[in-house]
């Protein structure tokens, strides 16, 4: 069943069931949400090792103890600074980051947006009650690999690190080309005829899954899903999806270069040498 979990404005939903490690509560002792020196805690758990940020400590606590009950390895920061200086002296540790926006001293935006700036590629799903659609573009284009408003349900969390663990996994260590452009997952850099390119997090996002299905009519309900991690479009997503598009062909189909990024008029959009 699903178990909430209420903490002032906050609440988490927690799976509880019969077994041996069923829990029909959450506990509240619980140990000091920061560690002074940023080591890179316990040793990693067979499901992996992660990084929690969030200043709520009950919250902190009931992710903490549900996540290391399905064979993670937990690491919990009560603040903005304290991870992110974690992270820097630590970040190939962690396979994900679980990150609260509302965080005391460093927003986690400004925590997400630096780590992405220096390179930092360790995924990150955003736990937040900021709701609206704008809030979770913004967070998006940040650099988060998904957003997840609270209250939610703890088996979709799961679920959620699951695939961004796959899509860790599947992550193609060279690159991909298409005519004279250039990508680089590893390092998120882009080129066009060696000339390098300034994209946002999200144009590199979108540009890149284009430029991994080539020459395939790619829908806004895929890009919506698939990118932008909507499960339904909206005319206003839709909007977005058109932005940053436009944007791209500003940056990346320039005068005497082959236009690669093309409209199919009431489908989508396709990556394929050649004018529309």
């Amino acid at each position: 069943m699903i178990l909430p979990l209420a903490v002032g404005r906050s609440e988490v939903c927690l799976k509880s069931g019969p077994g041996p490690g069923a829990r029909d509560e959450i506990f509240d002792k619980l140990g000091d949400v920061t560690t002074p020196l940023p080591s890179a805690g316990p040793e990693p758990g067979p499901g992996g090792h992660l990084l929690v940020v969030e200043d709520e400590q009950k919250v902190a606590g009931a992710l903490r103890e549900g996540l290391e009950g399905e064979g993670y390895s937990v690491v919990v920061e009560g603040t903005g600074e304290g991870a992110f200086s974690r992270l820097i002296a630590h970040y190939d540790t962690f396979d994900a980051v679980l990150l609260d926006l509302t965080l005391p001293g460093r927003d986690g935006l400004e925590v997400l947006s630096e780590l992405r700036r220096r390179g930092i590629e360790t995924p990150v799903i955003v736990l937040t009650a900021r709701d609206s659609l704008g809030d979770r573009v913004v967070g998006l284009d940040a650099g988060a690999d998904d957003y997840l408003i609270k209250p939610f349900a703890f088996a979709e969390l799961l679920a959620r690190l699951r695939a961004v663990g796959r899509r860790g996994r599947a992550t193609d260590a060279g690159g991909l080309s298409l005519d004279t452009l250039e990508l680089d997952r590893t390092t998120r850099q882009a080129t066009r005829a060696g000339q390098p390119i300034e994209l946002t997090a999200k144009e590199f996002d979108l540009l890149h899954y284009l430029a991994a299905h080539p020459r395939q009519v790619v829908s806004r309900d895929t890009l919506a899903r698939d990118v932008w991690r909507e499960t339904a479009r909206s005319t206003t997503l839709d909007n977005v999806i058109d932005v940053h598009i436009s944007r791209l062909r500003r940056k990346i189909d320039l005068e005497g270069q082959t236009k690669l990024i093309q409209t199919v008029r009431g489908v989508g959009f396709v990556l394929r040498e050649g004018g529309e």
